[in-house]
């Protein structure tokens, strides 16, 4: 009977579920860091003041002297239309002056030769009259002429396109042959002066913008050269389709070596603020979202704790929230852990200040 009771027992321990295995682990103790990260990203350099360049009248190009990339000075011409039209205008409002010039000549000798008869009473006050009448008239008529002969002029010389402002081309929309209107841009230029540093940046991000406008801007291509800028301009809309906000960095002194189009990298600091600091190994993926492995000192059991990232840094994590200072969090050890699984502690770390 006994010898049976035992093999019984036997039985029914062999048959019950084995207890998990206790799981070594290393931890840290989080506490309170005061981090101030730094905000990096990618630009390029713009001129702050880019101009439009149009032809003051219509015609057909007949020449362009200028290509993309070209550094032009104010004077000088960039295209050239066809002046057959223009030409012949001026050519009808020299016409027309020479021809008011005749007629006022004649009209003062007219003038003239009445005054004297006038003043030898061999004249009538209305022939007087008339005479001096035709005088202002003609008078009135060759100021016209010149009027019309200058905007005459001024048309011709709207065939020549000319900028304006010194700069360099960044772009052109004609080609010879083509007919263009009064007003519509055929070149777009980037005028000489200041410089800025252009950045598409997450809307997110400016949040909690930087402590300080002031920027490092470096060159890409030449961590050497550097240089400071200011946040001169915010877009005021959201780019509906990076989802970014265009910020406008102004340089205090552009270096030759960041020519139009380069690519800069930007860095502004963060206001420092308190977060709690984790290694990356931490880090656990748990319902879907980010979570780390908290250990109750009391049972010696640990469960999975959704958190919230503040940043991510190369060799660590900043949590916003999900953590409390002074609870125990598992940094190593993570890979077979079940919720409410006792654990040994190998070790217990300090985290990061």
């Amino acid at each position: 009977m006994s010898s049976a009771s035992h093999a019984e027992e036997e039985a029914k321990a062999a048959a019950k579920p084995a207890s998990p295995a206790v799981a070594v682990v290393r931890t840290v103790v989080a506490r309170d860091t005061t981090i101030a990260s730094d905000l990096i990203f990618t630009g390029d350099i713009q001129a702050q003041s880019q101009v439009n360049v149009a032809f003051r009248t219509n015609g057909k190009i007949a020449k362009r002297l200028v290509e993309v990339g070209d550094h032009v000075t104010a004077d000088r011409v960039l295209a050239k239309l066809d002046p057959q039209e223009q030409r012949a205008n001026l050519n009808n409002a020299q016409a027309a002056l020479t021809s008011a010039e005749a007629l006022l000549t004649q009209a003062k000798l007219n003038f003239k030769r009445q005054e004297q008869l006038m003043a030898s009473g061999y004249t009538t006050r209305p022939s007087y009259d008339d005479a001096e009448q035709q005088l202002r008239t003609t008078q009135a008529s060759v100021d016209s002429a010149k009027a019309a002969l200058g905007s005459a002029e001024e048309q011709f010389s709207y065939t020549d396109l000319k900028a304006g402002v010194d700069g360099i081309v960044l772009s052109r929309t004609f080609e010879v042959g083509q007919v263009v209107q009064t007003g519509q841009t055929v070149l777009v230029m980037a005028q000489d002066g200041p410089r800025d540093a252009v950045f598409n940046i997450f809307e997110a991000v400016l949040a909690a913008p930087p402590e300080s406008k002031t920027v490092a801007v470096t060159l890409q291509a030449d961590p050497r050269v550097t240089a400071v800028g200011r946040v001169r301009e915010i877009s005021p809309s959201v780019d509906a389709a990076s989802g970014t906000v265009r910020v406008k960095v102004g340089l205090d002194e552009t270096p030759k070596a960041m020519s139009l189009g380069a690519v800069v990298i930007g860095t502004g600091k963060f206001r420092p603020r308190q977060a709690i600091v984790l290694p990356w190994s931490a880090l656990y993926r748990w319902e879907n979202g980010p979570a780390v492995w908290v250990r109750d000192p009391a049972s010696g059991t640990v469960s999975p704790r959704t958190v919230t990232i503040e940043r991510y840094g190369p060799n660590t994590i900043a949590l916003k929230g999900g953590v409390e200072p002074g609870e125990e969090v598992v940094i190593a050890g993570i890979q077979l852990l079940r919720p409410g699984q006792t654990v040994a502690v190998a070790e217990t770390l300090e985290a990061t200040r």
